[in-house]
């Protein structure tokens, strides 16, 4: 158990991404007990099948609902989300918060019609993410940028490898459009790993635009859906980080989830 002991919020992602959302959850529900979760074996879920995907997701939540008994699970990927969060909902009692594009806000920022969707191939390619636009954003121009490499590019900086500045922009290039004299003002990032290279896609970015980082919305939902009779945690915060492949946790990583205050690694419970 973390430190705070009995009842936590958990976070699920297939790698670092969800830290990000961490990190927005830890202002908005201060006195929640936190248990971080990466499946770092099945990272990039992107290269799965989905009903294979469907399936190892569930599983994983079967063993960490068990131990855990989480007040309130957070699917901070939204791969995931878009994929399998209907089916553990359907599974499980404990209410789950998912993540989805941030295309509604996007619409009603832009000023100049022209925005950029910014995620995985996966998500690019789901349904679910067409039809958000065809809803909110049938007024825009929008742009789907499937990037193949920059999530990859978040877990290399944060367990201690230089970012490719090449590869970075060379992945953001297609998000910058030119048309009819108005230029890209709003940049949706739909992976939770993005806002981990938030510098480096500033410094990248041929002209300033709106970055929507959607973590602060999924803690806000979350602090929505936290029991307000729920106990404080008794220690310091969240301080245990579960990985599905604990052995590919670097020095460089582990100080790094030191600064988000996850100081404790331990293999997530293993598949029935």
């Amino acid at each position: 158990m973390p430190a705070g002991g009995g009842n936590p919020l958990l976070i699920f992602d297939s790698g670092v991404g969800g830290l990000t959302v961490l990190a927005e959850i830890r202002r908005a529900i201060p006195g929640a007990s936190l248990v971080y979760v990466a499946d770092n074996a099945g990272f990039p879920y992107g290269a799965w099948e989905e009903a294979a995907l469907t399936g190892h997701v569930v599983e994983l939540f079967e063993g960490l609902i068990g131990r855990f008994s989480p007040r309130l699970c957070v699917i901070a990927c939204n791969t995931a989300s878009t994929l399998v969060l209907a089916r553990l909902r359907a599974r499980f009692v404990v209410p789950f918060v998912g993540t989805v594009p941030a295309i509604k806000p996007a619409a009603e920022r832009t000023t100049t019609g022209l925005v950029s969707v910014l995620a995985t191939p996966a998500t690019v390619e789901r349904d679910y993410t067409r039809g958000l636009i065809g809803k909110y954003a049938y007024q825009c121009r929008v742009t789907l940028v499937g990037a193949e490499r920059l999530a990859a590019l978040a877990e290399a900086k944060l367990a201690g490898a230089p970012v490719d500045r090449a590869v970075l922009s060379a992945e953001i290039a297609p998000a910058f459009v030119e048309e009819q004299g108005k230029r890209t003002d709003t940049v949706v990032l739909a992976c939770t790993h993005y806002p981990l290279l938030m510098d480096e896609l500033q410094a990248a970015a041929p002209w300033p635009v709106a970055w929507l980082n959607p973590a602060d919305a999924i803690a806000r939902r979350a602090a929505e859906l936290w029991p307000a009779d729920a106990a404080p945690a008794a220690g310091p915060g969240p301080d245990l980080a579960l990985f599905t492949a604990p052995e590919r946790v670097s020095a460089a990583l582990r100080a790094a989830l030191a600064t988000y205050g996850l100081r404790e690694i331990a293999p997530a419970p293993a598949k029935d």
